[in-house]
């Protein structure tokens, strides 16, 4: 099993939370461990679609910054292979959701996940599955993963 230390994981979040993406929709990582991590957004007027409603990239942004954090907590650069997204109900503005990336296997260069969107009542909004590519490489910051 691969421990990473505490320093790195708040180094992580500060590389998270930086982005300019994240910023801009709000995007909070509320928990991270190697290949699993949750993020939530609230849904905003400036998320609207021409419906009005929220539009489904900022849903599949809040879902890929769930997959990233989770399969890059590892210390190492993994990046994405393939993601398949359903949406199963319209969020509703102004409404808190929260993705959650579980792993569900990993192999040395490839790993597969699960990450679920919720609303507040703990309504599925839209599933992922998402296939990772690891590289093998230590990130580009912090120091790399301990090994336990």
């Amino acid at each position: 099993m691969t421990a990473v230390s505490e320093s790195f994981l708040a180094e992580f979040k500060a590389k998270v939370d930086a982005q300019g993406i994240t910023r801009h929709l709000t995007l909070e990582l509320e928990e991270l461990a190697p290949g699993y991590a949750r993020v939530g957004m609230t849904c905003a007027p400036k998320m609207a679609n021409i419906l009005g409603m929220v539009h489904g990239t900022a849903v599949f942004a809040l879902i890929d910054e769930a997959f990233q954090a989770a399969v890059n907590a590892y210390g190492t650069v993994a990046v994405a292979l393939n993601m398949n997204l359903t949406f199963h109900q319209a969020p509703k503005m102004g409404e808190r959701l929260t993705a959650t990336t579980r792993e569900l296997h990993a192999g040395r260069r490839t790993a597969s996940y699960l990450i679920e969107v919720a609303d507040a009542q703990g309504g599925l909004v839209a599933s992922c599955q998402a296939l990772a590519y690891r590289r093998g490489q230590p990130l580009p910051f912090g120091s790399e993963a301990e090994q336990e």
